[in-house]
């Protein structure tokens, strides 16, 4: 049978979240995603924020 633990965990040390990335000159893929992100945002859906900050991330690679 487990031990059962009566003491606390360690600290959990969290990091500042990443900037936003910024969306690539020329590409509407890329400002459409900075609009959506921006209107999340407003609206308080961090999901969508998040979402839209990775595949901005990932431009080299297209946005899905």
């Amino acid at each position: 049978m487990k031990k059962r633990q009566t003491t606390m965990s360690d600290p959990v040390h969290l990091t500042l979240p990443f900037p936003d990335p910024e969306p690539v000159e020329g590409c509407a893929g890329c400002v459409e995603l900075a609009n959506v992100r921006d209107r999340a945002r407003a609206g308080g859906d961090l999901t969508t924020v998040s979402d839209c900050n990775v595949f901005l991330r990932r431009h080299p690679q297209g946005h899905s």
